[in-house]
């Protein structure tokens, strides 16, 4: 039943998604109803129950046929060319930025200067009053963008945590605030998801290009978060180490809407509203606590651990997804107190158990993987990277791995 259920909360959150921007549809179907039901048994009742009927049902058939015109009126192709990293240079704000590409996992702007400013913890964020909301043009294509990304998947509409502005390193002052904004998961999808599709108008032939239109700043750079319009909902994710050294993953299932059937890390996932409040009912200051919160919280869900057994976890970087939007992603790593004999026996929790088929061990030198990457070589291509994991780990991993690396968090 716990299925069933899941599966009828995925409908029934697209359906509440579409019907609230199609509401005038909704209230001529109501019309409809209503002149139905108040037909009275008299003729002076009846006369006027099939007039309102007659303006309701023409109304509704209207709207109807409008409503299809609109959803009919955009075309949509996959995008399978690698990210145009060559059109589109990093923000000009980001120090020591580059770009880095893994074939058939995706693209990631890094930089190691803003890892190391990250690690220092001096970030404050702030949280907007307003939550989020989809531009006109982007909203336009919603309703036809969301069945079909969600074909074959379970996409539910979650409250996720967006963000505007970067944790930049700010020399002898601090840094300003972190402004951060509550948002659904559909925003997401309708948004920064659209960075893999053509959307082409049917009736002109135009076309829009999210990457072009909506990454690329006046200058032809790519826009920082701060000057963003999308949903940049704050990804993030950390690999745990077992007390015997073992690094856990996570293999995702077919239902995941991104990387799919891949290795993930031990924990990932989206920011929450409800990792930025602390146990007590207060609300976090400090960027580095809620992003751990939500590392930590995704760790639980999808391996089974208890809050006791997490031993620390500490940010290692920071970097963006071109794919999706070139939306924000935090990046960790986790120490545990329980060994792996004992983690393999736990279970995942509630609606995780869609989208991960259990957790694997690996052994991981992190040392070894640092000199290799500080000597010059590619990440998905470093000799001490375990073929298991140049062969099947997702994006996310693998950045995580390489922040861990360089940062030498842990020496295994």
């Amino acid at each position: 039943m716990g299925k069933l259920t899941r599966r009828a909360r995925a409908k029934a959150d697209h359906f509440a998604y579409s019907a609230a921007r199609e509401w005038p549809v909704a209230a001529s179907g109501v019309g409809v109803v209503l002149g139905v039901a108040t037909i009275l048994p008299s003729a002076f009742g009846i006369a006027l129950s099939v007039l309102a009927l007659a303006l309701g049902t023409t109304t509704f058939v209207r709207d109807l046929r409008l409503l299809r015109a609109r959803w009919a009126g955009y075309e949509f192709s996959a995008i399978a060319a690698p990210f145009p990293t060559a059109e589109l240079p990093p923000p000009p704000a980001y120090p020591g930025a580059a770009y880095l590409s893994v074939p058939a996992r995706g693209t990631a702007l890094v930089s190691d200067v803003i890892d190391e400013a990250l690690t220092a913890g001096n970030f404050r964020i702030v949280v907007a009053e307003e939550p989020y909301r989809l531009p006109p043009k982007l909203k336009a294509t919603a309703p036809h963008v969301l069945p079909l990304r969600a074909k074959g998947r379970l996409l539910f509409n979650g409250a996720i945590v967006g963000m505007r502005g970067e944790p930049l390193p700010a020399a002898g002052a601090a840094p300003a605030p972190i402004r951060l904004h509550r948002a659904r998961f559909f925003d997401a999808v309708c948004s920064n998801e659209l960075s893999t599709l053509r959307i082409t108008k049917t009736d002109t032939g135009e076309e829009y290009d999210l990457r072009r239109e909506e990454l690329a700043d006046s200058s032809g750079s790519l826009r920082t978060l701060a000057s963003s319009e999308l949903a940049d909902l704050v990804g993030v994710s950390t690999i745990a180490f077992t007390s015997d050294g073992k690094l856990v993953v996570v293999r995702q299932s077919g239902r995941n809407s991104a990387s799919a059937l891949l290795l993930a890390p031990s924990g990932s996932g989206s920011l929450e509203p409800q990792d930025l409040d602390t146990p007590d009912g207060g609300r976090r200051r400090m960027l580095h606590t809620a992003v751990i919160a939500g590392m930590e919280r995704e760790l639980r869900e999808e391996t089974g651990l208890l809050p006791g057994e997490i031993s620390s976890t500490r940010l290692t970087g920071f970097a963006r997804w071109m794919e999706r939007g070139a939306k924000p992603e935090f990046l960790g790593i986790t120490e545990l107190s329980v060994d792996s004999a004992t983690l393999l026996t736990r279970r995942t929790r509630g609606a995780e158990k869609l989208y991960s088929a259990g957790t694997t061990m690996l052994d991981v030198d992190l040392a070894a993987l640092g000199e290799d990457l500080s000597g010059g070589s590619d990440l998905a291509d470093a000799p001490s990277l375990p073929p298991r994991l140049r062969d099947d780990a997702s994006l996310p991993l693998l950045l995580c791995l390489r922040a861990a690396a360089l940062r030498r968090s842990f020496h295994r």
